[in-house]
């Protein structure tokens, strides 16, 4: 393994569009490979899927940031938002973890997942009738943006008249197409959101209804329940775990799905495919990219590597999830792939609890688009896609054309 961190070429619209033959070469050249990711930030990248699923198991890697020894890490989090954003199960390791786990399962039942597959076709069909006669649409700005955060909109009870600000403030708290990110805005946008929520929850106290936030406020374990912070972190970890990367599965599935034509046509000609289709769009080229950072309560060996104390290290799932010991020809799109562990929800206690909302928008939008949309095609030139920077992954716009109608 080199000892010289590798740098990721963020700002290297090519690597954006296609970063898995430098994935390849830093899977091939080692296990562990140190690495300087988003943000100028060090990390060791764990690249080959067995050590991905061990490391996502390791009670010695951390999900608490506060365990990295890089305080930039802290120093990215909105000072006035601190506490409460780290009050979030996607930041806490047991036991604390398993009481907010516990808890927020008692209320984002499968029941109620399943129970928003109605609304969430109504939806999409909505949003896709308003540019049916136009022939040409903006598949990120038209669908993959407003539809996820209108679910969580419905399923938080978000009041329709408030909705249009709240997507406004979600956007500037994630930043979404800022590069780089405006430290007082998203500030701002945390601030306003704070107190909204906190309203919200007032609310919901005095006027429970049968929404996920009144469900929260009432879950009980025991004599537990969720905190105040608890439950706003719980509403901003939705929001960021929950929003841009259900955005990029739709938007990137869609491209990844015009980038293999065999693929589109198998599939829009046999909707049955659909849930093992998402399966493999998440392999292939998962929302999040390279992976899932951990941080190290101490000197940690991983396939041979010492990791120190303090190190994030980051399982890479983009990488392992192409990782040749796993699976047969990698590198290929195949919808009927049957065999399909992927990372890209993660493993363990850590495993992504909104999975199957993202998984049920994904199946929705992607099956409405190829039922509705003859014709379909980019508008643009393959590399003319503009793709999100960082670790999230997925194109900021997708232009299209298709055959008119409505």
């Amino acid at each position: 393994m080199s000892e010289r961190p590798i740098l990721l070429p963020y700002a290297d619209p090519a690597f954006r569009a296609d970063p898995f033959p430098l994935y390849r070469q830093l899977r091939e050249e080692g296990p562990v490979r140190r690495a300087v990711i988003a943000g100028g930030l060090d990390a060791w990248l764990v690249t080959r899927y067995e050590d991905g699923l061990a490391a996502l198991s390791d009670s010695r890697l951390s999900s608490d940031v506060r365990d990295a020894a890089d305080q930039r890490l802290l120093q990215q989090l909105p000072e006035t938002e601190r506490d409460s954003m780290l009050s979030n199960m996607l930041r806490s390791d047991p036991p604390d973890h398993t009481r907010l786990r516990r808890l927020v399962s008692k209320a984002f039942t499968a029941r109620r997942v399943a129970g928003m597959e109605p609304r969430i076709r109504s939806i999409t069909d909505r949003l896709l009738d308003a540019v049916l006669p136009a022939g040409r649409a903006d598949l990120v700005a038209d669908l993959a943006l407003p539809l996820p955060v209108t679910v969580i909109s419905e399923l938080l009870g978000v009041p329709v008249d408030d909705r249009h600000e709240f997507q406004h403030w979600t956007d500037r708290m994630l930043m979404r197409g800022a590069e780089p990110p405006d430290p007082a805005v998203v500030n701002e946008a945390w601030q306003h959101m704070r107190a909204y929520v906190t309203g919200l929850i007032r609310d919901k106290r005095a006027h429970p209804g049968d929404d996920l936030l009144s469900g929260l406020i009432a879950a009980r374990d025991e004599e537990q329940q969720l905190t105040e912070d608890e439950l706003i972190a719980m509403v901003f970890l939705l929001l960021a775990a929950g929003y841009i990367t259900t955005v990029n599965l739709i938007g990137g599935g869609i491209a990844v799905l015009l980038a293999h034509r065999d693929q589109f046509d198998l599939l829009r000609s046999d909707p049955e495919l659909l849930p093992g289709a998402i399966e493999e769009l998440l392999r292939y080229d998962g929302p999040v990219s390279p992976g899932i950072a951990r941080f190290a309560r101490e000197d940690v060996e991983i396939a041979g590597v010492v990791v120190p104390r303090g190190a994030t290290v980051l399982i890479a799932s983009a990488i392992a999830d192409r990782d040749p010991a796993r699976f047969p020809d990698p590198d290929r799109l195949d919808i009927t792939r049957h065999d399909n562990a992927h990372l890209a929800f993660g493993h363990g206690v850590h495993y992504c609890l909104g999975a199957p909302l993202a998984r049920l928008e994904g199946q929705i939008a992607i099956g409405a688009v190829l039922r509705r949309l003859p014709g379909l095609a980019l508008a643009v030139a393959p590399d003319e896609i503009r793709w999100r920077p960082g670790g999230l992954r997925g194109p900021a716009s997708l232009p299209v054309t298709f055959t008119p109608g409505g």
